[in-house]
């Protein structure tokens, strides 16, 4: 396998490291929708007018219950996943030399900016942070 080859592949398994933490705050977010999602249906239930009776409900209660706290508990799970990554995601990039290459790859990875708000946060043009991005992958331990 030419040497470049080899580069990309590593860098390429990298980046796929880095991009767990943006992946786990999306599972994150997805599960607080749903919590929102499961509220909302039980505050604003679809309103019924076919004049039957109904039963009081307390099943549908303690399902909504048990169902929210099942939610919530996956929720204390991914954050804390979240955190345990990023923790040791930063640590990694602390033990960067190159401090422009540490704050690329902060910004990109971790705080999940693109690539124009990181030119714009920088001041430096596509090419160079291309070529940051690069030297910060090459120099990136994990």
């Amino acid at each position: 396998m030419p040497v470049e080859q080899e580069v990309q592949n590593k860098n390429d398994k990298k980046k796929e490291y880095l991009l767990q933490y943006r992946k786990a705050e999306r599972r994150e977010q997805n599960i607080l929708e749903e919590i929102q999602e499961l509220r909302a249906d039980k505050l604003f239930p679809s309103v019924s007018m076919d004049g039957m009776p109904k039963g009081s409900g307390q099943a549908d209660l303690s399902d909504f219950v048990a169902l929210m706290d099942e939610l919530i508990e996956k929720l204390k799970e991914e954050r804390l996943c979240k955190m345990k990554l990023r923790m040791e995601i930063e640590g990694e990039i602390k033990r960067m030399d190159d401090t422009d290459e540490a704050d690329l790859l902060r910004m990109r990875y971790l705080r999940g900016m693109k690539w124009e708000e990181v030119m714009a946060k920088t001041g430096y043009c596509r090419a160079q942070v291309n070529r940051i991005h690069g030297k910060a992958l090459e120099h990136f331990e994990m």
